[in-house]
């Protein structure tokens, strides 16, 4: 991981991650829920959110040199008090940017 929480001046919204997996910078949108009952955690990535997330992700490309290969991924987590443990699952490519 090279950023958490990556804001830009010039930009509405956030970006949660932004790491690096086998040469490739993956900016990660988490969404955390406690439970299932209503859309999966990651429906909550619909279109406006991606244009905001792709808008915050070409501000922190601006600062890395050359032209990285890039990828939006989406972690969901359930945090549910009855389970063990929480359950994580990480959407690889979830969308990309045009």
């Amino acid at each position: 991981m090279v950023a958490r929480n990556f804001r830009s001046p010039r930009r509405r919204g956030e970006i949660d991650l932004i790491g690096w997996q086998d040469g490739i910078l993956c900016f990660i949108e988490v969404k955390t829920r406690t439970s299932h009952a209503v859309a999966p955690a990651e429906a909550a990535v619909d279109e406006a959110k991606q244009q905001e997330l792709v808008a915050v992700a070409r501000e922190y490309l601006r600062r890395v040199p050359g032209k990285p290969a890039t990828r939006f991924d989406i972690l969901s987590i359930y945090l549910d008090r009855r389970a063990r443990s929480p359950e994580i699952n990480l959407f690889k490519n979830a969308f990309s940017m045009p």
